[in-house]
């Protein structure tokens, strides 16, 4: 593996794409013996830093289709939080039904899981099939691995009923020196990023784009008022710089004056801070405080002087009810990940009543993935990284994202041995420098 490492280091794709292809490689994993040992730990109590280890893992052979990456980059996502604490689903139950499927599937069922749902790299090596992808490539991978042996997915890969997360679902994704794809995952890497800031794009902007851009999501249009929970960080973020690039009126909602002050600094004119205002939206027994509802509609209308027509909604349980509350008549509530919890409580009669909408929303299919990842090419939307930790400290890196202590996203150097790599177009970095490092700059703060 020295050999790799030592030309990720030159910072030279075609030095890397000549290395040989190593037996191991450095991976961060969950282990199923983990899993049983805190079977009867309460999740609460259940700590990334004690499961998330590094250690070195068996490279997979490559199959039709796939593509090995030397991965120079990786980031944080919510679902590495739920691998680690083996909730709310256990991925070694997502690795035993895959490896059912098929031989080549199998594989996938090992007694550890390389975690991982974004990377920035150098295509290693190709397998059998691949066309659009050579070894020396730089690339970025989005998270969604569809089957397409079924009708169901051929008008919108996200109704694949074989659809897989690639590194929560699959095995052998981006948190680690190599990673196992598929073709239909690549994307460029944009030129004037660092690998590091390149690797914080994938599922966080793919999914803020199905949700407010495509018309499977809210179709945004110009002049909407969009309310954003959770507005510096990942998914909200990026859904803040859709919204502003598509002429569209944030109300971003966050939890501290430092993250207002990001959002602010992104062009956002409108934010409330939720820790400053004091809302709180369930009481000690577990109810709805419906008067706290109703002041927050109140803030927002104050605010932006009307209800907004589109709400991206990530938090879950916290927040739900809330949204369906506040959202204009006619409006969209566009629902992903739950971090608080999925189980939801809403009065439905601010939804039936007022003819609003509920759209379940899940990453993103390729064209949107790909759509989205142009605009970072192009130098429209920008990263949103705040931190990157080195693969060692990937435990510290997964804490940090499950106890909301991070703006933006968390990064996870892989093969890159230093921050700042994997510059190709230094002018236009020149051009958007301000904008790239807003939230490095702001966690500094």
């Amino acid at each position: 593996m020295s050999h790799l490492r030592d030309a990720a280091a030159t910072d030279d794709p075609g030095a890397i794409a000549a290395c040989d292809v190593p037996a191991e490689y450095r991976a961060a994993v969950v282990l199923a013996a983990d899993q049983q040992a805190l079977a009867g730990t309460p999740v609460e109590s259940r700590d990334p830093r004690k499961t998330v280890h590094v250690q070195e893992v068996a490279t997979p052979e490559l199959d039709h289709g796939e593509v090995l990456i030397a991965t120079m980059a990786s980031s944080i996502n919510y679902n590495t939080v739920w691998s680690a604490l083996f909730e709310p689903v256990s991925t070694f139950r997502f690795l035993r039904t895959l490896g059912r499927t098929s031989p080549e599937a199998a594989r996938h069922d090992l007694p550890y899981h390389v975690l991982g749902s974004d990377l920035s790299g150098v295509v290693l090596r190709t397998g059998p099939g691949v066309r659009e992808w050579k070894p020396g490539d730089e690339v970025v991978a989005h998270c969604l691995q569809p089957d397409l042996q079924t009708p169901g997915g051929h008008d919108d890969t996200l109704l694949d009923p074989g659809q897989r997360v690639w590194g929560y679902e699959t095995n052998f994704g981006g948190l680690a020196e190599l990673s196992l794809v598929k073709a239909n995952q690549l994307m460029p890497k944009p030129a004037h990023l660092t690998w590091e800031e390149a690797a914080s794009l994938g599922v966080a902007l793919s999914t803020a784009y199905r949700q407010l851009v495509s018309h499977h999501g809210a179709d945004m249009k110009q002049g909407e008022r969009v309310l954003i929970w959770g507005a510096a960080g990942g998914v909200g973020a990026y859904a803040t710089q859709l919204a502003l690039n598509g002429g569209a009126i944030p109300v971003c909602v966050v939890s501290s004056q430092a993250k207002a002050d990001l959002c602010r600094r992104m062009g956002a004119e409108l934010v409330i801070d939720r820790a400053a205002e004091d809302f709180t939206f369930w009481d000690e027994q577990d109810k709805p405080r419906l008067s706290e509802w109703s002041r927050f509609r109140s803030a927002v209308r104050n605010l932006a002087g009307d209800d907004p027509s589109i709400v991206i909604e990530h938090p879950g349980r916290d927040t739900f009810g809330v949204s369906v509350m506040i959202t204009a008549r006619g409006g969209s509530v566009v629902t992903c990940a739950s971090t608080t919890g999925y189980q939801h409580s809403y009065d439905n009669r601010h939804l039936w009543m007022h003819v609003k909408r509920i759209i379940g929303s899940h990453m993103a299919n390729y064209r949107e993935a790909w759509a989205a990842n142009d605009l970072v090419v192009r130098g429209s939307i920008h990263p949103v990284l705040s931190r990157a930790y080195p693969l060692d400290a990937v435990g510290d890196a997964t804490h940090a994202v499950a106890g909301n202590s991070h703006h933006g996203k968390v990064g996870v150097l892989c093969l890159a041995d230093r921050p700042g790599m994997g510059v190709r177009d230094p002018d236009l970095r020149a051009r958007k420098l301000d904008r790239i490092d807003l939230f490095q700059k702001g966690q500094q703060r």
